[in-house]
Parts: C-alpha cells; structure tokens; sequence
C-alpha cells in the first residue's frame, strides 16, 4: 500500500510533498490499483484530513498542471458553494449572473451534481450555456460578456484519472470530498472567491485550508439555515482571508441587501415574465 495511504487510514498527517508526488507519478502511469485509488477516495470522502495534509495534496496538484496566467484577472470573483445542505435552487449560479449585471467581472467554476439533484454545471447545459475551454477563451468570454463559466480544464486532471481508475464505480459516492475541496481545487486567477459551506461539511478544517492561500481573497460564508449560499434572509457568519489577515463578519436578515429591498435602480415590473 502507497505510504500516503497508509498515514490517511491511520489519520496521521501526510504532509510530506515527496509522498504525494509518488502518489500522482503511480496515477499517471497506472500503476496505482483500483483498490488503491477507492480507498484514497474513501478515506479523504469519510474524514477529511487536516490542513498540513491538504496543502501538501494541493500543491502537489498544483505542480503537476500546465500553465496558467500568471497574474489575476482584476477585480474578478468566483461564486462557488460546496453543496450539501438543504434543498435550494442553485444560488451560487443565479448570484453570479446577478453580480455580472451589476458590473462585476465574474468567472465561475463548478460542476456536476454530486450532493444534490442539480449542480451548476448541469444547470448551464439546461440553459445552454456552454463552459470555456481554455484560459484564453475564459478571458476572452470575460472580456465580452463580463462574465465567463469556466469548465473542467481548471481542475487537475488527476480528478479525471481517478475516475476513470476505479470505474465501473462512480464518482458520486465521494462527493462530499470533492464538493469540500472543490473550491480550492480549481485553478482560476480571479481576484476574490466566496465560498458558501454548507452545515454537512467541515468548516473548521475548511478554515483552516483558506488561511494557507496566498493568491486571492477568500469568503467562507455559512448560516444558520445550513445553507452553502450568503443568504439575504438568514444570519449569516462570513470567515474572510485576505493573503494572512483573517477576520469574522456577521450579516444579518436585509443586511445584504438594501433595507427596501431589492436593487437601486431596478424596475419591478421587469422582473415578472408576461401574464
């Protein structure tokens, strides 16, 4: 058995990049079994590990990727949840096209439904919106519509290798890890991210991940509905890491909203589709 499995069964820290380097080279030339990789499933899906841990799972990721642009696309942010929680529509979805027309840049990541009936990127086909391809479609789709979505090449293709390794077993099974770590496995040179988190997963180790980040503002974002959205009706409590600084903010019931509600400006009447 590999040794990063080993120390994640035994729930000891893995924190040495050596370790996880082996684990991704035995990946990428098939020489990680199929029992090998459900168990690295299963174990980073049942607890997930601390952040010593998870830095060095990331980074190591992050070493394995082609290029991406070196600096961040300005004033941009990413709306992303992590699934789980009680049933809503997608919010983290409809927030970004709302964000969009109020004139900030927006590029989202996401992907298909692992927790719920509906994520964000099989919301987008039903609406036939098709995510980039490229970073250089991103910016260009950004640059144009304010707003891009953008699709799987943002993740680390060692994601589709696992799948394909264990398949005929799906990748549903271990949603709850790849919605937690979703957010930060995406690479994406936006500005700032809020991260919804749900009450299913683990917040405080979540926390504790975003205070390593370095290259962007961070909004974890959770509330007392248990919800992975900032809701404008809940009690909301938003953990903000901005490259070390980190600081807790409350938002209330019509605090994030205008206290007469709505947007300034809008018409009322345009909202409502024909009778």
């Amino acid at each position: 058995m590999h040794d990063a499995l080993t120390g994640l069964l035994a729930q000891r820290p893995v924190a040495e990049r050596e370790t996880w380097r082996s684990l991704w080279h035995r990946l990428g030339d098939g020489t990680l079994g199929k029992e090998q990789a459900v168990a690295l499933l299963a174990s980073l899906t049942t607890r997930l590990p601390g952040p010593e841990t998870l830095r060095a799972l990331l980074d190591t990721l992050d070493e394995r990727r082609t290029a991406v642009p070196a600096g961040p696309w300005p004033g941009t942010v990413n709306t992303v949840g992590t699934g789980g929680g009680p049933a809503t529509f997608n919010v983290s979805t409809a927030a970004a096209f709302v964000a969009a027309a109020t004139g900030v840049p927006v590029v989202k990541t996401g992907s298909r439904a692992y927790t719920s009936s509906l994520g964000s990127i099989d919301l987008l086909e039903r609406l036939g919106v098709r995510p980039t391809s490229s970073y250089a479609q991103t910016e260009d789709t950004l640059d144009r519509y304010g707003i891009a979505f953008a699709g799987p090449f943002v993740y680390p293709a060692e994601l589709g290798r696992l799948a394909r390794t264990v398949l005929p077993l799906p990748m549903k099974p271990f949603g709850r890890f790849l919605n937690a770590l979703g957010p930060f496995l995406a690479a994406l040179p936006v500005t700032a991210q809020v991260t919804g988190v749900s009450h299913t997963m683990p917040l405080d180790a979540l926390r504790e991940l975003a205070a390593t980040e370095t290259g962007r503002r961070l909004w974890l974002t959770a509330n007392d509905q248990g919800a992975d959205e900032l809701l404008g009706f809940a009690d909301n409590t938003v953990h903000t890491h901005d490259r070390g600084t980190v600081d807790t903010v409350r938002i209330g019931p019509g605090q994030v909203a205008p206290a007469g509600g709505g947007l300034p400006g809008a018409d009322p009447d345009g909202v409502h589709g024909p009778p």
